[in-house]
Order: structure tokens, then sequence, then C-alpha cells
């Protein structure tokens, strides 16, 4: 045998004696949140996020750690370059940035099903829903899973989406599709990848709704658990590493399931955190050995923006010059509160029952997704504080339904009903659904038999965000899209006022 076979043969053993490392990469809840945001709930940073500087992060590590993969969790569409674009920059610009595969989240059906089936053919990467299928039928709407290749490491990855994040959606805009039981799914998967790859990689969009608030982050009030990707990881065997999304509940280091030993994390979402996760795998059995795990803050200031990203958020915006022009002005800056009473919410709920002359006006908390600036506020502000396309419409309700809301407003467990002409009053200190202390109209209270007319955006009317009594009131009619409505009146005023605080008074003892 001569010396140079020998020597071939002897690198090649050892290479296979060598330990394997593989580096994950995973974003979640990016909802369109592209530009840098001010890191006021943080000591060490004064900006944070941004796509263009995520990707610069990305572009290191990838230059700097071996085999490296890009995952993200669901939730990519939002905001007014996604609406006006029906989502097709969201994936143009994760193409550039050379993501592996996601899985489909609530907010990819902000435009209705048949607009997400056709822009994610425009993907060269695998968007992958394993239990979502046309209703009726065993027909799936987007491929289960994708196998990857890296390094000589193959990846199997799984998407899936949550009943809870099902029910974030306008009811009517995913009725064409039947979304199963997760774990059945994956179950399935697992099974058909598991002897084929070195790892398997779960992205799951479940869990509890996230808190739609700047600072969430910081805010215990406001920390979403991931016990049902837990309860996931320990009911599917053989599932190696679980990115999740929906719930924006951060995991600065990996929670290991105690049974399965799936690896899970999740970032705090909206583009501010990059989550890193590098595996060292044994060679022979291709088992995990070791792993390091930890979500990167987005350091603004530090990264440069890649250019690539620029020139193509340049690009669209170029596109849509009227973004840019002044819609109105306000008198001060107005911040979104999720479980509180809020100025933006307070506007938006007043803007809905002058708009339609209706007695009370509602807005859900989750709904409004960005903070309005103080000064000349242009429509951009105004579609990416309310990025939907449901209709504001007035409903006629009892008195008794108006309090059922208002009770499932006070679990908290999609933030609170923002309101105007109605005063309200309760009290945490009582159970879930006991907090209710009393509800009125100019000082008069609300009895059961009482009928009202109520106006919110439609989303609420089809009975979104588990409220279940508004499509049980009587339609009376609707007004155009919300963001139309809210468009118009601030062209209407001067100056927009911060409306007053005091409709939903707390007496906890």
């Amino acid at each position: 045998m001569c010396l140079g076979i020998v020597l071939s043969i002897s690198l090649t053993l050892a290479a296979q004696t060598e330990d394997k490392t593989v580096t994950l990469l995973f974003t979640n809840d990016v909802e369109s949140a592209y530009l840098p945001i001010p890191a006021f709930w943080l000591d060490d940073l004064d900006m944070i996020g941004g796509i263009a500087e995520m990707t610069t992060l990305i572009n290191e590590i990838r230059e700097s750690e071996p085999n490296t993969f890009l995952f993200d969790s669901g939730d990519i569409f939002t905001g007014s370059l996604a609406k006006l674009t029906d989502g097709a920059l969201a994936f143009e610009l994760m193409i550039s940035m050379g993501y592996d595969a996601m899985a489909i989240g609530n907010h990819e059906f902000e435009f209705g099903t048949e607009i997400l089936a056709w822009q994610k053919n425009r993907s060269p990467f695998p968007v992958l829903a394993a239990n979502m299928f046309y209703k009726g039928t065993d027909h799936p709407f987007a491929p289960p899973h994708a196998v990857l290749e890296r390094g000589g490491i193959r990846i199997g990855v799984i998407g899936i989406m949550g009943q809870d994040a099902v029910s974030a959606i306008i009811p009517s805009y995913i009725a064409a599709l039947d979304v199963t039981v997760p774990a059945d799914a994956v179950r399935r998967s697992v099974a058909e990848l598991r002897d084929d790859v070195d790892l398997i990689v779960l992205l799951t969009h479940q869990g509890k709704t996230a808190p739609m608030q700047t600072d969430a982050e910081s805010d215990p009030r406001l920390q979403r658990d991931i016990d049902a990707d837990i309860a996931l990881a320990g009911a599917v065997d053989g599932i190696d590493v679980l990115f999740a999304g929906h719930a924006d509940a951060g995991t600065p280091e990996p929670v290991v399931h105690p049974r399965t030993g799936t690896l899970i994390m999740q970032t705090y979402g909206q583009a501010t955190h990059l989550g890193f996760l590098q595996l060292v795998l044994d060679p022979t059995t291709g088992e995990i050995k070791s792993h390091d795990g930890k979500l990167i803050p987005v350091d603004a200031s530090r990264l440069k923006p890649d250019p690539l990203i620029v020139a193509k958020l340049d690009k669209y915006r170029a596109a849509y010059p009227e973004l840019l022009e002044k819609a109105g002005r306000t008198e001060a800056r107005m911040n979104r509160r999720y479980i509180e009473e809020s100025d933006v919410g307070n506007l938006f709920a007043d803007i809905f029952r002058e708009t339609t002359g209706a007695d009370i006006g509602f807005i859900h908390s989750g709904s409004l997704r960005k903070d309005l600036p103080a000064g000349d506020v242009t429509l951009a502000d105004i579609l990416d504080t309310y990025p939907f396309v449901d209709d504001l419409m007035v409903l006629a309700m009892t008195g008794a339904q108006i309090e059922r809301a208002l009770i499932q407003s006070l679990t908290f467990e999609r933030g609170i009903l923002q309101v105007s002409g109605i005063e309200v009053v309760y009290d945490v200190s009582r159970p879930e659904r006991e907090r209710l202390v009393s509800m009125a109209r100019g000082g008069r209270p609300i009895a059961s038999t009482d009928t009202l007319t109520v106006a919110l955006g439609s989303f609420l009317g089809e009975g979104g965000d588990l409220y279940d009594s508004f499509p049980e009131a009587t339609a009376l009619r609707t007004l155009g899209k919300v963001a139309d409505n809210v468009i118009k009146y601030f062209a209407s005023q001067d100056i927009v006022r911060v409306p007053a605080r005091g409709r939903q008074t707390s007496v906890t003892p």
C-alpha cells in the first residue's frame, strides 16, 4: 500500500473520531421590527435591535463558528411594509440573511390563507407546518419537515403551530385550514427523520400569546412561561433542540427537559436578541456531549448595519413614498401598556367611538404594536401601530355581554381591553374571573339588560383573542378598515391630544 493511501486513510479515521461542532442561531417574533429602538429599560445599551444590525451579528458568527444554521420560529409579518407588500418584504429579507428554515406563526395569516400560500413560494428555504391541513382533508398546507446538511452534519427540522396561536388569528382568515394536535404531528415527523439525521430541531409557535409592550422584557408581570414547549418536549422522544416562538419568553440559557434532555430556548422577539446555541456532538454515538446557549443582545451602537439589508429596505421604502407623508401631529409621545390603561389604547378606543357614534369603544392591547411619537406622525407610524386589515364595526350588545367581555379582559390572558365611554373598576386580588367590581357610563351602572352600541375591530367582533361574547352580539354596520379610520381622524385634527386617564381603576387593597 502506498504512503499516500495510508495517509488518506489515517486522516479519514482521525476525522471520524473528532468531535463535531454545530452552531444554531435562531429568531422568533421579529414582526417587521426592522429598526433599532431606544433600550430605555436596559442599563448597558443605548439602542437595541434592527434587522440590518442583526444581520451583521449573524455574519460575524458565521465567520467565526463552524457549521452555522439559522432558524426562525414564526411571526415574520406585520407592520406597514408587510401590509403593502402582502408580506413579500419579510421573505426577501430572510433570503438575504440566509435563513435555513422557519415555522409558520399566527401573524403570517394577517392577510389571509391564500396570500400566505402564495408568498411562501417566494422562499428558497422550507416554510414548515407539520400540523396544518386544508380543512377536512389530510392535504398539508406546508411541508411538515425538511432535512438540511452542512459540513457533514444533517439536521431534521420540523415546524408546528399551537392552538393558542390559532386563536390569535382572525377566525375567517384561517377558516380554510385545520390545525391539529402538535404532539401527534411532531411524533410522526420524528419517526420519519430520526434514523437519517444527526440532530432533530423542532420550531414551535405556541404557548401563551406575547404581551405587546416595548419594555415587556423588564416587567415581571408580563413574563410568559414556556410550559407548552416543556410539555411537548416531554411528550415526544427524539427531539434534540426546540426553538420556540409566540410567547416572547426569553431564555437566557437553555432549559433542559428533565426526562428527554431536549434543549429549549426562545428570544424576547422583535429582533432585539439573537438566539445562540452551540453543540458538541460525539463522533461515534452522535449524542450531544456539551452545549452552550445564550441570547445575544443586538447592540445597535456597535454593529454596523449590513449594506445589503439596508439597500433592500431602502428599495421597498422608495416604492411606497406615501409612508413618510405626515398624517398628523401629537402633543406628546403615547406609549402602549399590556395590562394597564394606556395612552395609545385610550386614543384608539376614543377614535372608534367618535368615528362611529357608538356608546362604547373597545380595542385589545395586543393589536397595538408600536408607541406613537411626539410631534409629527407619519402614515407609517399609524400603520405600524395598527398593522392589521380588519374592519371597524359596530355591535349592539347587552350589558351582560359587555360584562363577559370585561371579565375576560381582566384575566389579562390577552392583555386588558382598552376602553372609551365606560368606567371600569376592578380588583386584581380576586380570582381571575371575579375581578370586575363595577362598570358604568357617566357614573350610571350598566345593567345586564341594557343595550348599548359598541365599536371595535372585526378581529374582536369575530371572537378573536378568546372574546366569545362579541360574536353573539348583533352586528349593525362596518365602516371600512380600522387603520383607514384612524388615518382620517389624524388628518381631521390640528393636534391629537393625549386622552384623559382614569377609565379603568384598580381598587386592590
